[in-house]
């Protein structure tokens, strides 16, 4: 699901591009009509207002690249890719420099949501290959924002990606799972009781449990780097057509369409829920700082451009929210290295033609 919104979000922005190509072609027409001006730039990775990315470096070139999350040690990057000979995503492993990159994945179906257990021992990642070897899909949605709801599976295997086996045996959507720091339990989203809620399981799959009863959508969580909290999004319609609406997606054509999608942390067992955001826009993809002090995520809030979103940090302290990238185009899936000197992240910027997502390293300046 966060891959395809991730595509959706290019074909939205492929749009806007278009309309910038309009727009100065009608300025050589009218001098009294204002041509669009492109984002300021300090280099070609770089842009203006960037003062918490320096040394930023692209890791991949070329398809479509997304969720580069980072092994404990910082050394290695696991991410998923769309590229030949596949035809969806499916799990790579890196350095943290781009070079080394392999495919841990078995090749088949559509994979996502990979992960790297803290002590290097294994990885995580959701798949449907044992629903189907090829790609199941892509439902037709035109200018609609839809994220497919697939039937995966979350599987376990060797760092190599050797000895893959399944840790859910529901039928359904079992996805974005991550280790807690100290890879005593792993937390993923699952609509196996009629929603999508979190929960919790061991590492061998054994004692799953629920997490969330909120109506709605409730996913995409991170562990804060205590194993305390847990920070996650979520959409909760507030009326009872929305509710049907959302009922009526995710029961009957499988898929979900965020709209006012929001931050929340809560206890890891669970308990004092709390809503961070109230953009009323779609807020996604949380990943606390080591620090305990604040959240990268990424937004539309406060953008006008279609398929536009960016990186922001909410500060628990005093509830601030603080833009960090400042493209033009689609930032997202950040996550910080586990000192917190490093941030990985995907983006539009620099590709070498559209619909192109890269993966990105750079260092954290405070």
């Amino acid at each position: 699901m966060k891959r395809l919104a991730v595509i959706t979000i290019l074909v939205l922005s492929a749009a806007m591009l278009v309309l910038v190509v309009m727009m100065i072609a009608a300025r050589h027409a009218s001098a009294a009509e204002p041509a669009a001006i492109a984002p300021a730039m300090d280099g070609p990775l770089h842009f203006k207002g960037e003062v918490h990315l320096a040394n930023i470096k692209q890791l991949t070139f070329g398809g479509e690249n997304a969720e580069g999350y980072f092994s404990a040690d910082g050394k290695k990057i696991i991410f998923q890719s769309t590229r030949p000979p596949y035809q969806c995503d499916q799990i790579f492993m890196m350095n943290s420099d781009g070079s080394d990159v392999h495919l841990i994945s078995t090749g088949k179906g559509r994979t996502t949501c990979s992960f790297i257990a803290p002590d290097n021992s294994q990885i995580i990642y959701s798949s449907t290959h044992l629903k189907g070897e090829g790609c199941p899909p892509v439902p037709p949605h035109g200018p609609r924002y839809i994220w497919p709801v697939y039937d995966y599976d979350i599987f376990a295997a060797k760092l190599d990606g050797s000895d893959p086996h399944p840790l859910t045996h529901n039928a359904g959507y079992n996805a974005e799972s991550v280790y807690s720091p100290k890879g005593d339990k792993i937390l993923f989203t699952s609509d196996r009781e009629g929603d999508l809620e979190l929960y919790t399981m061991n590492p061998d799959g054994s004692d799953q449990k629920r997490l969330t009863h909120m109506p709605g959508y409730d996913g995409g969580g991170w562990f804060t780097f205590d194993g305390k909290q847990i920070v996650f999004r979520g959409e909760h319609p507030t009326d009872s057509a929305s509710m049907a609406e959302y009922k009526d997606l995710l029961i009957n054509k499988r898929e979900v369409e965020p709209r006012f999608m929001e931050l929340y942390i809560m206890n890891a067992d669970g308990s004092d829920v709390r809503q961070l955001t109230h953009g009323g826009r779609v807020n996604f993809a949380p990943f606390p700082h080591p620090s305990g002090k604040a959240i990268v995520f990424c937004s539309n809030y406060e953008l006008t451009g279609r398929g536009e979103y960016a990186l922001y940090l909410y500060h628990l302290a005093d509830n601030r929210i603080e833009r960090v990238t400042f493209s033009g185009g689609f930032d997202g899936f950040p996550m910080f290295s586990y000192d917190g000197k490093k941030i990985v992240f995907a983006s539009n910027r620099n590709g070498s033609q559209p619909h192109e997502t890269n993966l990105f390293i750079a260092d954290w300046v405070e």
